[in-house]
């Protein structure tokens, strides 16, 4: 299944990233792909804030590869930036796979984990557009979980 939409301001990105925070739970990928400055970090970033009970800074990942909070609803939410990563074999050093099977789990860069990329996951693309600060989002998924989670999330 595929889902686009065109987002005009920061602002319903954000928005958009929150509205799929409220149905995700723990073993929900969402893979993050788009270039440098698409705006993966800030759909991320809003998207954690929406779970978390207290707010908190919610820096890139770039740096540390990996980022874990604490949601709400007692999960745990991982945020891993794999761009800085030479080979799939460090995902599983860092973790990851087991984080993808019991956390919830956005993936920046996901083109780094190769043959470790989880099939049951929501793929997400953003893109810039020739407008400033608008940008093309596309969601595919084949697991029919997403079917449901997803009917009302851009509407």
């Amino acid at each position: 299944m595929k889902i686009t939409a065109t987002l005009k301001t920061p602002d319903q990105t954000a928005t958009l990233a929150r509205r799929l925070g409220i149905v995700l739970a723990r073993g929900d990928t969402i893979l993050l792909s788009g270039d440098v400055g698409a705006g993966k970090t800030h759909f991320a970033r809003a998207l954690i804030q929406s779970l978390l009970a207290m707010p908190e800074d919610v820096p890139s990942p770039t740096f540390t590869l990996v980022q874990v909070y604490d949601a709400a609803s007692g999960a745990e939410i991982w945020h891993a930036d794999l761009y800085r990563l030479s080979d799939p074999s460090e995902t599983e050093e860092l973790g990851l796979p087991e984080a993808m099977e019991q956390a919830i789990c956005l993936i920046e860069w996901p083109d780094r984990l190769a043959a470790l990329r989880p099939q049951d996951a929501l793929d997400i693309t953003l893109a810039a557009t020739d407008v400033e600060d608008h940008r093309i989002l596309s969601a595919t998924w084949s697991d029919p979980r997403w079917d449901a989670k997803l009917n009302d999330w851009i509407s």
